[in-house]
């Protein structure tokens, strides 16, 4: 029996089609192109691309540039972002340095560190791309892969090799993985992008939990090896990944990754849906039992039992510690936003170079300088605060982090970098130290590059109507409860469409209300963690705080359960008069009057009302949606579920997704 209030939807119903082929290249339109042209070969067609000009270049050729890590600022605007690959994070100083110089010359002296340890940098012109892939490969470094149906940046602890706790040093390892995979045409045609994350850290700090596959070292008799995870990924459908239960040796770690890839990506099922071809629908389907199955059919033989270790808690790189080498310690520095400028790289690179010292960038868009020698650290220390790094900085800086924002991204919606910027200088200002270990995600859109989900506080960008002037603003969805390590958790979303001008001022009252719980309980709530106050806080209760409300009972319910959600991206926002969530009623009010929703068709013909240049450029015939796009119910394309005739049902969201979304 369903609990009181809830309501019990019956199975949506679908066409089962066989995933054939031959399905697949009537369905994916990114398929289509990847067949009639290798991505990888687009770089040999630059100066054709550069001569017909950048307006010219037809839209499936940007898209190949993906592979490349290569994809236009904004469309249309002529300049590009370029992402730069670090595996494992570890970069030399003369490669920072050419990082840096490429930034002063080809980005406006602008550059981001990103969530998968590499840098990005914008604003390089289509007739620059040649010079900027030669002058980033002269450094060692690579963009292959940075974008497309790739193994992308692959992950690591930003200090293997000089931690003190690692049981073994992995940084050999990664660099025999990245040289297999980069670049390599058999894995680089994958049914989406595929993130590799290998790691002996005790802590876990680089995220096994949200990567496609995860190494995670241990020693099993005596022996360096790891255990094996699969199937974690965010977006807009969030997973965890989960531990396979076997033990990979360490020199048989490129023939399991490979094993593991080739079983997701032969298998057509993974390519009929760009929502539903990520691994984690393949753990989804099979469970870690049937994914193990699958591996070990493809390596023709079993693998031993071993369980994933529980990760420690409190692991953290930011500061000065020492290193297993003696007379060196590694620095970690909080870098706002992620913002660093190509001055500043060059400026670290000069820094470091003379004392042997190596820059390692971490997922939470920060810094860490390995091997400083103990006796000149107070000079470094000093140095690195006249670049603009203090190591004083209120650690909330380094564990923020912000997706690109809509100054650069197509998809997003809502400022990120200048809002978090904004956000964190009034939280230092009221909070202080209290705050240093809050985890505060910013993202532009539901794809959840900044990994909203798993932020002790995530925001993701969406808009409102201001109700003072009727014109739409800015607005944040607020997630609660989500995290890593040992209390791992996809989190709660709260609260809808706080207005920008607002948002400020709910946080605000959120942490006030969790530092006043903690200073009730006397000093016993010194363990008590933001996360913690909110998982032992109910829905009602925190939403009562956050809109400055006196908790006296259930308050309204949150959400759009007797709608159906729209969710436009951010470009196609001037078709819809900037809204990127329209809801439609699916439920029939208290006199049986309102006009419902209950199909797809019925949706679009309402949305003609309401948006008719939206509904001009989505429908291009009788029961036909314009091939530049798709529609989803949720994880699943229309076409699978009838089209027009597709059922919709309260709380549903249908989803506009361009189909040539190469990222």
């Amino acid at each position: 029996m369903a609990a009181a209030g809830t309501t019990v939807r019956p199975p949506r119903r679908r066409r089962r089609e066989k995933p054939t082929w031959e399905l697949v290249y009537k369905r994916n339109s990114i398929e289509r192109l990847k067949q009639e042209k290798f991505p990888l070969d687009i770089v040999d067609e630059l100066p054709q691309l550069i001569a017909m000009g950048y307006e010219a270049v037809p839209e499936e050729d940007i898209v190949r540039l993906n592979w490349w890590g290569l994809t236009h600022d904004k469309p249309k605007l002529g300049t590009f972002m370029v992402r730069i690959k670090v595996s494992g994070g570890l970069i030399q100083p003369t490669q920072l340095r050419g990082v840096g110089e490429i930034a002063q010359r080809y980005g406006r002296n602008y550059g981001e560190l990103t969530t998968r340890q590499g840098i990005q940098l914008h604003w390089a012109r289509l007739d620059q791309l040649p010079e900027v892939i030669a002058a980033v490969q002269a450094t060692g470094l690579t963009t292959v892969g940075g974008e497309g149906d790739t193994v992308r940046n692959i992950t690591g602890c930003p200090v293997a090799g000089i931690a003190n706790d690692e049981p073994f040093d992995v940084t050999p390892i990664i660099a025999d993985v990245a040289d297999y995979f980069y670049g390599n045409r058999e894995y680089s045609n994958l049914p989406r992008k595929h993130k590799y994350t290998i790691a002996a850290c005790p802590g876990q700090c680089n995220a096994p939990e949200i990567s496609d596959v995860a190494l995670i070292g241990v020693v099993r008799d005596g022996r360096e090896g790891f255990t094996l995870s699969v199937g974690g990924g965010l977006s807009n459908i969030p997973r965890l990944a989960r531990d396979l239960g076997v033990f990979v040796p360490r020199d048989e770690v490129i023939e399991v990754l490979r094993a593991v890839t080739d079983a997701w990506q032969s298998d057509p099922k993974y390519r009929i849906s760009r929502a539903k071809a990520r691994i984690k629908f393949m753990m989804d389907d099979h469970g870690p039992e049937g994914v193990r199955a699958k591996v070990e059919q493809r390596l023709g033989r079993q693998l031993e039992d071993h369980p994933a270790p529980v990760p420690v808690d409190g692991v953290d790189h930011l500061g000065v510690h020492a290193q297993r080498q003696d007379r060196r310690v590694y620095v970690g520095f909080s870098v706002p936003m992620g913002w660093l400028s190509g001055d500043q790289m060059i400026g670290i690179a000069d820094l470091v170079e003379p004392f042997g010292g190596d820059v390692r960038l971490t997922r939470q868009q920060d810094l860490i300088v390995g091997n400083v020698p103990t006796d000149q650290l107070d000079g470094f220390l000093a140095a690195m605060e006249r670049l603009g790094l203090p190591i004083t900085r209120n650690k909330v800086y380094g564990n923020s982090i912000a997706c690109t924002s809509h100054k650069f991204c197509n998809y997003s919606v809502a400022e990120t970098k200048g809002k978090l910027s904004e956000i964190l200088e009034v939280l230092e200002g009221r909070f202080g130290a209290a705050v240093e270990d809050l985890k505060l995600y910013v993202d532009g859109c539901p794809h959840a590059c900044a990994h909203h989900w798993i932020g002790d506080i995530g925001l993701q960008g969406t808009t409102t109507k201001d109700p003072s002037t009727d014109q739409r603003i800015e607005a944040y969805d607020v997630t609660l409860r989500g995290g890593l390590g040992r209390a791992a958790a996809i989190g709660t979303p709260l609260l809808r469409r706080v207005p920008t001008t607002d948002i400020t001022d709910v946080l605000v009252r959120l942490l006030d209300a969790w530092l006043e719980r903690k200073a009730a309980l006397n000093g016993s709530g010194d363990a008590l963690g933001f996360r913690a106050f909110c998982d032992a806080t109910s829905d009602d209760e925190l939403r009562a705080i956050a809109s400055g409300q006196a908790v006296s009972g259930p308050t309204a319910a949150h959400g759009d359960a007797d709608h159906v959600v729209v969710r436009v991206p951010g470009t196609l926002l001037e078709l819809s008069d900037g809204a990127d969530e329209i809801p439609l009623p699916a439920a029939a009010g208290p006199d049986g009057t309102d006009a419902t929703v209950s199909t797809v068709g019925e949706a679009l013909d309402h949305l003609v009302r309401l948006h008719p240049r939206l509904i001009a450029y989505l429908v291009s015939g009788p029961g036909r949606i314009n091939p530049a796009v798709n529609l989803y119910i949720g994880e699943d394309d229309i076409r699978g579920l009838g089209g027009f005739d597709a059922p919709l049902q309260p709380g549903d969201e249908l989803s506009i997704l361009p189909a040539l979304a190469g990222g």
